[in-house]
């Protein structure tokens, strides 16, 4: 594979403004030896290399300019400078050591900075510590990030909440484009696996000056795999089965680089049956899921690109009621049946000082929902009468197709003093089309259009960030109807060190997010809410401001954070019953009133000294959210209160290796709106261990957790089969290997 990639390059002609070359050793601060394996990495560039056994490095092909250098090594601190390329002189660097985990580049951010050197506080976890918690799916996973919590649909169906907001109030991003998924419906999940997943960023409050429209609450921003280093390739096949469900996910990826050519494949399937609590299994949580993801790149002195392609196909049950009592994978009726295209491309070119960038993306979301074409009882049947495969050809009563194509333009400016600046326009084009016998929302175009400005200045004790923003969103509805919104936002933040290991970050933004086409032209029953409800297409924009407000102290062996904020909405969006009835249902309207969000998280990470490989980590989330009316607003997390003790140790031929023990509290929810009920707190055991051995030379990666160890009875007051009774899920261990070639 190297071969055929080195002949590709040979055959393309390189636009090459001018190839420079760095070379430099990273030592040992204390002790002064050469330090091997340190990874250098320059983010804005996507380049990189390792030292060899002497600290030695070298790096070829670079552009002219200022770019960030990131190095790192495992029980070492990260550290970052800017380096201005070309340079004739030894770069020599040093890392102290520490007890503290390696510190990422965040990409969610324009700057493309490591989170101590961010403004804007940034969460972020790789996909490997999400699955080694335990848990089945992303959606699922992502619950484990603080102030992150999901409304769902059972098992294979979860939409992300970013402090107590969701829906088409928080933007997904992933190949580093915006995800358009019919996000409204609170029984549509993201439509995303986790295999060729990196890692996961979420912006906590407005981002609307970076992403536009439906960033009112907040982005997930979901990286993908990086392609392996220049002139190597990596395999690895692997899977994880779950005692639960009896299910399993299963997949596997290949990726290679020459000097200039990169591919990445990989392939996953997935397939799990009800899930089961103490007393019963939930019929209809089942769900299947193929997933395929390829990547093409090119990167020469002055330009890069790449080329990634995602399709996820997907068949999803949607639970009613518990019925027969089975281990079948194939979903009953009724269920959905999704079929999501993405495809991306992202470039860079380089030029001296400065930088164009521009993302492309094409979305093609394909949804159906099949149903029972008369109503069954379920008693005194067979669940072979109800299975989908059984029913032959058959017509879904609600089908959609939204085909939705957008691009993200943004020049970074030649660096200016202390002055980092990028102008940028990003703009979408959505096309809603039905084909079924229902219709939810209404064929519609939709056309986004903003431009942003945003600097970054650094002084020698305080780094400030603003920025300013102009949005159009124009909608056409059945061709007959036409609706315009247009939004100004700004945001400004600042970071500084109050003292020695204090950090501060305060942060001021505004966001909006014009209604959606449910919002505005609902009329009819949306089944599973049980209710009639009607839009109003005179609804005007959400308008919102939020204030950010975070402490950080740490040292060698402490970290301890502070987090709040208060958030504004003008406008807010939201149903009320009106005491009517239509069609033997409650009818509930569309209406707008003002509304507050305000909380925060609290968390402490202990590593003493000298037991470095013991990590207590403890963490506590709170949001209540009200309208001016005084009233509760629905879907706000319960507080939560999590705790944890993680050892980190290497025995004999067993490396990275890992156990720990977490507790998790969720407190009684009783700030409900006028359609919701109480719910009763819970506490949620959970353990697990994993390490690497080597197998005929090559790393097998092992892991083993247990979820709900105390088989609890609970539910989640975010649990959209509440209104049932129904309980998540109970116990379940699950044991994966990764084998790496």
């Amino acid at each position: 594979m190297k071969t055929i990639l080195n002949l590709l390059f040979l055959s393309v002609v390189s636009i090459a403004f001018g190839q420079n070359s760095i070379k430099g050793v990273v030592t040992d601060a204390d002790m002064g030896d050469g330090l091997p394996y340190v990874n250098i990495y320059f983010p804005q560039l996507e380049k990189g290399t390792t030292t060899d056994e002497n600290g030695q490095f070298s790096i070829n092909n670079l552009p002219s300019g200022t770019y960030t250098l990131v190095y790192s090594f495992v029980g070492y601190e990260t550290k970052s400078f800017n380096l201005v390329i070309p340079t004739a002189k030894k770069i020599e660097l040093t890392l102290k050591s520490s007890a503290i985990e390696m510190e990422a580049v965040i990409i969610s951010t324009p700057f493309h900075k490591l989170q101590s050197e961010n403004v804007m506080k940034v969460e972020r976890q790789t996909i490997k510590e999400l699955k080694a918690s335990g848990a089945v799916t992303l959606g699922e996973g992502l619950s484990n990030i603080a102030g992150v919590e999901g409304v769902s649909t059972g098992l294979g169906i979860t939409k992300p909440v970013i402090r107590g907001l969701s829906s088409n109030r928080v933007l997904v991003y992933t190949q580093g484009v915006r995800l358009e998924n019919q996000q409204f419906g609170d029984e549509h999940g993201l439509g995303l696996s986790d295999a060729g997943v990196e890692s996961v960023e979420v912006i906590k409050g407005p981002a609307s000056l970076l992403y536009g429209s439906d960033a009112l609450g907040g982005v997930l921003y979901i990286n993908p795999e990086r392609f392996a280093r220049d002139n190597a390739e990596n395999a690895d096949f692997g899977g994880t089965y779950f005692s639960n469900t009896q299910g399993y996910n299963t997949g596997a990826g290949y990726k290679a680089s020459g000097e200039a050519f990169k591919v990445l494949f990989r392939g996953s399937v997935t397939e799990h049956s009800d899930y089961k609590t103490a007393d019963y299994r939930v019929t209809n949580t089942r769900f299947k899921e193929q997933d395929f993801k390829a990547g093409v790149g090119y990167q020469n002195t002055n330009f890069k690109t790449d080329f990634r392609y995602n399709v996820n196909h997907s068949k999803l049950g949607i639970p009613e009621e518990i019925g027969e009592q089975s281990t079948n994978r194939m979903p009953l009726l009724p269920y959905q049946e999704l079929n999501n295209h993405i495809f991306s491309s992202r470039s860079t070119v380089f030029f001296n000082n400065s930088k164009l960038e521009f993302n492309l993306g094409y979305i093609y979301n394909d949804r159906k929902e099949f149903e029972d074409e008369h109503d069954h009882d379920h008693e005194g049947h067979d669940e072979d009468d109800h299975l989908e495969e059984d029913h032959g050809e058959m017509h879904p009563a609600l089908h959609m197709k939204l085909k939705t194509a957008n691009y993200d333009v943004k020049y970074h400016l030649p660096v200016m003093g202390k002055f980092e600046t990028i102008v940028g326009v990003q703009g979408m084009n959505q096309v809603n089309t039905n084909y079924g016998e229902e219709e939810l929302v209404p064929d519609a175009v939709t056309n986004d259009f903003g431009f942003l400005a945003m600097s970054h200045i650094h002084f020698n004790k305080v780094d400030f960030q603003i920025g300013a923003r102009y949005d159009n969103r124009w909608i056409q509805i059945d061709n007959n109807l036409n609706k315009s919104f247009n939004s100004f936002n700004g945001a400004f933040g600042l970071k500084t060190d109050l003292a020695q290991n204090i950090t501060a970050r305060l942060n001021l933004a505004s966001g909006f997010r014009a209604p959606n086409l449910a919002e505005l032209t609902s009329d009819g029953v949306h089944h599973g809410t049980n209710r009639y409800e009607v839009g109003n297409i005179n609804l005007n924009n959400e308008q919102n401001f939020q204030t950010d407000l975070a402490l950080e102290f740490k040292n060698e062996h402490i970290e301890f954070f502070v987090n709040g904020f208060y958030n504004h909405i003008n406008d807010y969006i939201f149903l009320s019953p009106d005491g009517t009835f239509l069609m033997d249902q409650p009818v509930y309207n569309y209406i707008q009133d003002d509304a507050a969000l305000y909380g925060g998280e609290i968390g402490l990470h202990f590593h003493p000294h000298p037991l470095d490989w013991l990590h207590y980590e403890s963490s506590f989330e709170t949001v209540t959210g009200k309208l001016d009316s005084n009233n509760y607003l629905p879907l706000i997390p319960a507080n939560s209160f999590s705790n944890s003790i993680r050892v980190e140790f290497d025995i004999k031929e067993v490396t990275n290796s890992y156990a720990f023990v977490k507790l998790q509290s969720v407190f009684k929810q009783g700030n409900i709106s006028a359609f919701e009920t109480k719910t009763d707190g819970y506490n949620l055991l959970s353990a697990g261990f994993g390490g690497n051995v080597k197998l005929f030379k090559n790393d097998l990666a092992i892991t083993v957790s247990g979820t709900n160890l105390t088989d609890k009875t609970y539910i989640n007051h975010l649990s959209r089969l509440k209104q049932d009774g129904i309980y998540n899920m109970g116990r379940n261990f699950s044991l994966g290997l990764t084998y790496s070639l």
